[in-house]
């Protein structure tokens, strides 16, 4: 049963019609009734289930959780305003600047599409992964696997009894610099948004969970910086990979995106060839 009246489904149902499967990365293969994607394809994007999809479009679920609204925006590739709308539609507040936003703008989706034979993910200011490409996912270990609430870097980092990457790996820098610029950088993110409750919450687990956290935080540090790096990953199937790690930033986010790259012809090189040839297409939206 459709709901006549429900112009949330009515928004969401024109957004889909409008984005190509190539627009996101999808293969576009036999014959297709529109251009745009299908329930299938937008609900694996966004992490839902078609069912509740269905219910969405048709009116008989309207209203939908913080959490579902923004992972359909970054799957629609909505622009600010248009994710706006659709937080209205579904009576939930507006994300506002004293929030940590988690919307990827259109143009840095393309960007990642387009590099989506690379190993790069997408970080949130507290260091939520937002989105990754296969190859992240083949080299560091599928996050999917694990509950959303673990997908950040710094309980990762700190909480190791709830990791989302299943690959352990050693830094150059040493991971009692690489602990205290994270903890540096959390701090001058809690600066900006001091009153995000989920920044909150996190920085109260791992001051209550680890020990090194709350150290390092009572310390009030705030030198280090999060910059260029070299890791080595031990994976389980293509062996010791040693990469470059560089995180980049967005002017007018707080986006920020690691790559792990290596030199063309080097035995790194073959390795994430390796991993590139068995990498499956993923998109996480917490």
């Amino acid at each position: 049963m459709v709901i006549q009246d429900n112009p949330l489904g009515t928004a969401l149902r024109r957004w889909r019609d409008r984005v190509s499967p190539l627009d996101v990365g999808l293969p576009v293969a036999g014959r297709r009734r529109a251009a745009g994607l299908r329930r299938e394809e937008l609900a694996t994007l966004a992490g839902l289930s078609v069912d509740y999809l269905v219910r969405l479009e048709q009116g008989r679920a309207v209203r939908p959780s913080e959490q579902v609204a923004g992972a359909l925006a970054r799957a629609l590739q909505l622009e600010t305003s248009e994710r706006d709308h659709l937080f209205r539609l579904a009576h939930l507040p507006l994300p506002g600047p004293e929030r940590i936003a988690t919307h990827i703008p259109p143009s840095v989706q393309r960007l990642i599409i387009a590099l989506a034979d690379q190993a790069l993910a997408v970080f949130a200011a507290d260091w939520t992964l937002i989105s990754w490409t296969p190859l992240w996912g083949a080299l560091i270990g599928n996050p999917e696997r694990e509950p959303a609430r673990r997908y950040n870097l710094v309980r990762d980092t700190f909480i190791h009894d709830e990791s989302f990457g299943c690959v352990p790996f050693t830094t150059a820098r040493g991971d009692a610099a690489k602990e205290a610029a994270l903890v540096a950088d959390l701090r001058a993110t809690q600066g900006a948004f001091p009153n995000d409750p989920r920044l909150h919450a996190l920085i109260e687990e791992c001051r209550a969970r680890s020990d090194r956290f709350a150290a390092l935080w009572s310390q009030d540090a705030t030198a280090g910086a999060m910059g260029h790096d070299r890791k080595t990953f031990a994976h389980p199937l293509a062996g010791d990979i040693t990469l470059d790690s560089d995180i980049l930033t967005v002017p007018g986010s707080d986006l920020r995106i690691i790559a792990f790259t290596t030199a063309a012809g080097t035995r790194a090189a073959a390795q994430l060839d390796f991993l590139r040839v068995g990498a499956v297409h993923t998109s996480f939206a917490p």
